[in-house]
């Protein structure tokens, strides 16, 4: 069993936190706002810390999952950052969607203090990180991974090393662009089911099974069909992930029309104050003037 600290108890980090502890790693968390870390203490053995600094002191691991670039560098390079009370020799581990940019930045600083560093986004949502079945892309050393895969047990269904710092960033672009045109598809077959007088429970009862199923059809087909959208992955949040996509795009010479369009869509959903509903409240897009 490890000591460990972890910086950052969103929807995310809770229960991936949680997971550690009860793996039987000793645990200390941060939190920006203090209430969410007394609530996980009273949630889970382990206790938590004024600054991601003293979380950090003694710890094997630390790993953060906030929101941005800012909030990263803030938790990890700041005045009382995880980086001044980590011990040469210990990890750390970002499960931050950023860009590769800052995970590059982070590599060097952690190099500099003789601390390993992997950039380590997740995917698989709320839902993932409470039931321990995210999936995990890494970027970083082969010995910096190996030392941590067995930690990552406690919360992942699977995770692989992809290549060098920021590696991991980058697929989880991949994995953003990917799911970007897949709702975008579903929102127009839900649409036209509706507009066609199908039922629609039968209809992606029939067609999940083929050539068109996805998780976002097995998951989300129900609650779209019923315009429930208050629950998941928030617009305004794969809004961000979609610009760091865009962004990298821009500099490697990716041709990503529908990403951009797409990401539109969503401005859309924004504009029309669905900026915390799920990402699949693109339907309300469709239907709005129906």
């Amino acid at each position: 069993m490890a000591k460990v600290a972890f910086i950052g108890l969103g929807v995310m980090g809770f229960p991936m936190a949680g997971h550690l502890a009860n793996a039987g790693h000793e645990v200390c968390v941060y939190n920006r706002t203090p209430a969410k870390a007394e609530a996980w203490c009273s949630t889970y053995t382990g206790r938590m810390a004024e600054t991601p600094a003293a979380a950090a002191e003694g710890a094997e691991f630390v790993f953060t999952c906030v929101g941005n670039d800012d909030d990263l560098l803030s938790v990890t390079d700041g005045d009382t950052g995880a980086l001044k009370g980590m011990s040469a020799g210990s990890t750390l581990i970002d499960h931050t969607t950023a860009s590769a940019d800052v995970a590059r930045v982070l590599n060097q600083l952690c190099s500099e203090q003789n601390l390993g560093f992997l950039d380590a986004p997740v995917s698989g949502g709320q839902a993932g990180a409470e039931n321990g079945r995210l999936s995990i892309m890494l970027g970083g050393t082969e010995s910096d991974y190996s030392k941590a895969a067995q930690v990552f047990e406690c919360y992942a269904a699977s995770h692989k090393l992809l290549g060098p710092a920021g590696s991991g960033q980058l697929a989880k672009m991949v994995n953003q662009i990917a799911i970007a045109g897949l709702v975008q598809g579903l929102s127009e077959a839900v649409h036209f089911v509706k507009q066609s007088g199908l039922d629609g429970e039968a209809v992606f009862d029939v067609i999940q099974h083929g050539a068109a199923g996805s998780w976002q059809m097995v998951n989300r087909h129900k609650t779209m069909l019923e315009n429930e959208f208050d629950f998941g992955f928030a617009v305004d949040w794969m809004r961000k992930d979609l610009n760091i996509a865009l962004n990298e795009a821009r500099k490697n010479g990716a041709r990503l029309p529908v990403t951009a369009l797409v990401d539109q869509f969503y401005a859309d959903v924004q504009a029309e104050g669905g900026g915390r509903l799920d990402t699949s409240s693109l339907l309300k897009r469709l239907e709005k003037d129906s």
